[in-house]
């Protein structure tokens, strides 16, 4: 790795934080209150090129890696916008990869140059009610018609989707039971959320409300065999290639509201004067901040090697993994103590520190729990009887 200034990088900094400088903490505050999805963040952030950074330029896309597209992410949340901000682009930027390359060069063609414009929106559907973590279990299913799919089942916390064309939809084609190994049977298919044969209900939820997350139910829709990604029965392994760069940027954004706190923090204990004196000056109130400061930058750091690593064809499994569990946890601490340090304050809408709070523990839940993450690295990487 190479820890001298990137020009690149700094540019990509620099042009995502002259975007997000025209959407103040008001902008996401109203967003969220209202549950309004930020249109106008959205259009900026396409008309700048910042949705197709990742995918090739032969799509229309910018050609960069998931380092370049954690940076976009990152400063995105660093701006205030936090998870609604990044919420509103994440999939776009990396969802689509296993239509780029699994899928037919005519879907990729169709789907991709929409994807990096942002004329047209995706979700991935892949979570459901009785499965969870437990994908090998889910229980959607697509029964081949002639050149049709017919597909019924549930999913949950998808993602946008009242607002998306499309979805990437992880289904079984072959039951459970019926296969050699769990991880067999399961298919990826780009469906039509616009269908009536699809019902989507928002679920009401404590944070990042202007991105609704919603239950989205199949019944009976059908689904050409010519929009499947890939072989039938291979679903699983391809979204395994897209865990890695997902906790990648999962990390990047925790990384940025950790920032963005941490920042609030510090001014605020710089100016508040209680007893004649600024409460910064207490070492109550100064230790746990500079503490922050530091598993932020070790987090980052962790972030940086394990997208290198990635963009590089280097095996990552473990850094993407221990990226997002150093970063959700550091991200939700520096939050934390951002409420703690404003007081009373920290409770109040109007210092926004409580909306950082509130999107900062989602990332410690999801898209990976981090005692996920711990079965991982104790069973994977230390050698440990698997626990699951």
């Amino acid at each position: 790795m190479d820890f001298s200034v990137n020009d690149d990088h700094v540019a990509i900094r620099e042009g995502v934080r002259r975007v997000c400088s025209n959407f103040p903490d008001s902008y996401w505050q109203h967003c969220d209150e209202h549950h309004e999805f930020p249109w106008e963040f959205y259009r900026a952030m396409a008309e700048g090129g910042w949705i197709g950074i990742a995918i090739p330029e032969i799509y229309g896309g910018g050609g960069r890696g998931i380092t370049e597209a954690s940076l976009v992410l990152e400063e995105i949340a660093a701006s205030g916008a936090a998870m609604n901000g990044c919420s509103a682009i994440h999939l776009s930027i990396f969802g689509m990869e296993p239509v780029r390359k699994y899928g037919s060069p005519e879907l990729a063609e169709e789907i991709l140059p929409a994807i990096a414009d942002g004329s047209l929106h995706a979700c991935f559907g892949v979570t459901e009610p009785d499965a969870g973590t437990d994908t090998t279990s889910i229980t959607t299913s697509a029964v081949r018609d002639g050149d049709e799919y017919i597909v019924s089942g549930a999913k949950v916390w998808t993602s946008k989707a009242p607002y998306c064309d499309v979805c990437l939809l992880l289904v079984r084609t072959t039951p459970k039971a019926d296969c050699d190994s769990p991880t067999q049977g399961m298919t990826l298919l780009l469906v039509d959320l616009k269908n009536p044969a699809v019902e989507i209900t928002p679920i009401p939820k404590v944070g990042r409300n202007a991105v609704v997350s919603c239950e989205v139910r199949y019944d009976q829709l059908r689904v050409p065999v010519s929009r499947r990604v890939g072989e039938e029965g291979e679903g699983f392994r391809y979204i395994l290639d897209g865990l890695n760069p997902e906790r990648i940027l999962i990390a990047a954004e925790a990384l940025g509201i950790g920032r963005v706190a941490l920042q609030r923090a510090v001014a605020y204990a710089n100016d508040r004067v209680i007893f004649g004196r600024p409460i910064g000056q207490n070492q109550g109130l100064a230790f746990p901040l500079a503490d922050s400061h530091a598993k932020l930058r070790a987090a980052e750091q962790m972030i940086r090697l394990a997208s290198w690593r990635y963009d590089n064809g280097v095996s990552c499994g473990e850094e993407a993994n221990l990226a997002k569990y150093l970063a959700a946890e550091a991200g939700y601490e520096c939050a934390d103590r951002a409420m703690q340090t404003h007081g009373g304050f920290g409770y109040a809408k109007e210092y926004n520190v409580e909306r950082y709070w509130r999107e900062a523990r989602l990332m410690k839940i999801a898209p990976v729990s981090q005692e996920m993450v711990l079965n991982f690295v104790s069973n994977k990487i230390l050698g440990l009887p698997k626990s699951y």
